[in-house]
């Protein structure tokens, strides 16, 4: 599968995630094999990140988007979207199609 995948778990109420907002996420990632590589919840703190400016992997980037604070959401991500050819340390070996489960807690724009 080359395609970005997205499926909404549960649809938030609150603010939706735009283009150069600062999010607050809880995540899991996975490897195509299910492996867990990383989760915000085993480090005890959530993950913030600036959304759609590229400084995330380009399937978070494009994934987030219109997502509202509340929700829950799973990222298909195929490799290329993802960190292509480059590997991640000894957990994400290259051209690795990721999964994440993802649940958004806040979102904060420039006129907060």
């Amino acid at each position: 599968m080359n395609e970005l995948k997205i499926t909404d778990v549960a649809l938030g109420e609150g603010k939706e995630a735009v283009k150069g907002a600062l999010i607050t996420v809880q995540y899991r990632g996975f490897l195509a094999d299910g492996t867990q590589f990383d989760s915000s919840y085993d480090k005890g703190r959530a993950f913030q990140c600036v959304i759609g400016t590229g400084r995330v992997i380009k399937g978070w980037d494009q994934g987030m988007m219109g997502m509202k604070v509340g929700g829950k959401r799973n990222l298909f991500v195929p490799a290329h979207l993802a960190y292509g050819e480059r590997e991640i340390g000894n957990k994400i070996p290259a051209n690795s199609d990721l999964s994440f489960e993802i649940e958004l807690l806040e979102v904060l724009t420039r006129d907060d």
